[in-house]
């Protein structure tokens, strides 16, 4: 993680700024808000700005829009200044820290602003298999797609990759198509040229030049527009990138990682996403498993968890009880790690005494993790969906659920009337009588090719 100080905080946050020194975090200062923009725009980049509450905020935060710098902001200042921090946030900071800072307090809201998270641990052998084929490809200059649900650490494996590849000591850059708004990514990915569009003051470099020698991860690819994918797949094929506002082409020498959560096979053939841009991503593809397919990381990363935020709040050490351990391997972790993370977190400061018990092990809406399971079962989903459909049909004549039954077979079928009778399970000679009748009562009956309230 790369922090950039803006303003005199050096000495007040002296003891963050060695913790993050110390975690492999690179510090910077800048001593004031013109300064850190043209260190942005430079390519010196940063994951998170901790800026003094008493300079312009509201400035630099428009700065960075107005050239199309993604970074988050964090405020900080005195107790004192309560109003200065409220218009901070209202500005657009992401969080306020008082100082002088407790270190918790500021590790957790780096870590969660910036969204920092090294932690990587498993035990099942469906994440073996995915990790020993991301150490065999790590020191190979191919692209590599990392697909999975949420949650379920695609990140992380970016990282790993990085850490083991020829480029490790290089910088290792990550932009989340998903989280920059459309308009701006194309300036932060490929950077602009002075006077490009209003805003742009000076020259900005972008993420691929700034990781150039090292890795680029693309994370969330899918949600690029399909337009600037044109402008991607050139870059990734030729080596080289056009500023925005550009007249020469500018080489760089990068490795591309790309996530994704979605079924890009499928986004091809929605015409969201590009094919060949595909097929230059999709050289090697790791594709983790949910959480609930490796039940062996589970109890794994469930301890990891507890250890390690009991000792974020000063709690003692405290283990899972059997009856806990039984409920989590079991539960369904729709949000895979990301899910068992939050869950295990809440579950240590629910808890008291030495022992964790499934009363301690809750969602946040409260709901058990057992009353979970059951919920999300195929079987109740099937018989929930069932009820709902029959009381859905309480109150309602026969005539009247054949006539919406029929219609709708008929819109299925687009107005065809011999495809619709036989699924119907019913002769064309009785559907034309029902169909003559409906349109007797006033009832729009689509005409073959069409389908009801069609123009």
């Amino acid at each position: 993680m790369r922090l950039l100080i803006v303003g005199a905080l050096e000495g007040q946050l002296s003891l963050a700024t060695r913790m993050a020194m110390d975690g492999g975090a690179k510090v910077a200062h800048a001593p004031s808000v013109d300064i850190a923009l043209a260190a942005l725009r430079a390519g010196r980049g940063a994951d998170l700005l901790l800026v003094d509450v008493m300079m312009d905020i509201a400035g630099l935060i428009a700065g960075l829009e107005a050239e199309r710098i993604a970074v988050p902001v964090v405020a900080c200042g005195v107790e004192a200044n309560a109003a200065a921090a409220v218009n901070a946030i209202r500005a657009g900071a992401k969080e306020y820290i008082p100082l002088p800072p407790d270190a918790e307090l500021i590790a957790a809201v780096i870590a969660a602003v910036a969204r920092e998270s090294s932690d990587f641990l498993y035990r099942d052998p469906a994440m073996e298999r995915v990790v020993k084929m991301a150490e065999q490809i790590a020191g190979s200059e191919a692209s590599i797609l990392i697909t999975g649900e949420s949650g379920t650490g695609k990140e992380v494996v970016a990282k790993f990759v990085h850490a083991r590849s020829r480029r490790a000591g290089k910088p290792f850059i990550s932009v989340n198509c998903a989280a920059i708004p459309e308009a701006l990514l194309e300036s932060e990915l490929f950077g602009h040229e002075k006077g490009a569009f209003t805003g742009a003051v000076a020259r900005r470099i972008g993420k691929f030049e700034e990781a150039s020698g090292g890795t680029l991860l693309l994370d969330e690819i899918s949600e690029m527009d399909v337009r600037l994918q044109a402008k991607l797949l050139r870059a990734i094929q030729e080596r080289v990138i056009d500023r925005v506002g550009g007249s020469r082409p500018v080489p760089v020498d990068i490795r591309i990682l790309a996530t994704s959560n979605r079924n890009l096979g499928d986004a091809v053939r929605e015409g969201s996403f590009r094919e060949d841009l595909l097929f230059r991503l999709n050289v090697v593809n790791l594709k983790l498993p949910a959480l609930r397919d490796r039940p062996g990381d589970i109890l794994a990363l469930a301890e990891h968890f507890v250890a390690k935020y009991a000792k974020a709040n000063g709690i003692p050490p405290r283990a899972l009880s059997p009856e806990a351990r039984d409920a989590l391997v079991k539960a369904p972790w729709p949000g895979n790690v990301r899910e068992l993370e939050n869950t295990l977190h809440r579950a240590v400061l629910l808890s008291s005494g030495d022992t964790i018990g499934t009363e301690a092990i809750v969602l946040p809406d409260g709901m058990g993790l057992a009353e979970a399971a059951r919920a999300a079962s195929p079987a109740v989903m099937a018989a929930q969906t069932a009820e709902a459909m029959s009381r859905a049909l309480v109150g309602r004549t026969v005539a009247d659920v054949e006539r919406d039954l029929i219609l709708d077979t008929l819109d299925h079928t687009l107005g065809n009337r011999t495809h619709a009778a036989n699924i119907l399970g019913i002769s064309i000679r009785t559907l034309r009588n029902k169909l003559n009748q409906y349109a007797e009562e006033g009832v729009a009956v689509p005409e073959p090719g069409e389908k009801r309230g069609a123009a």
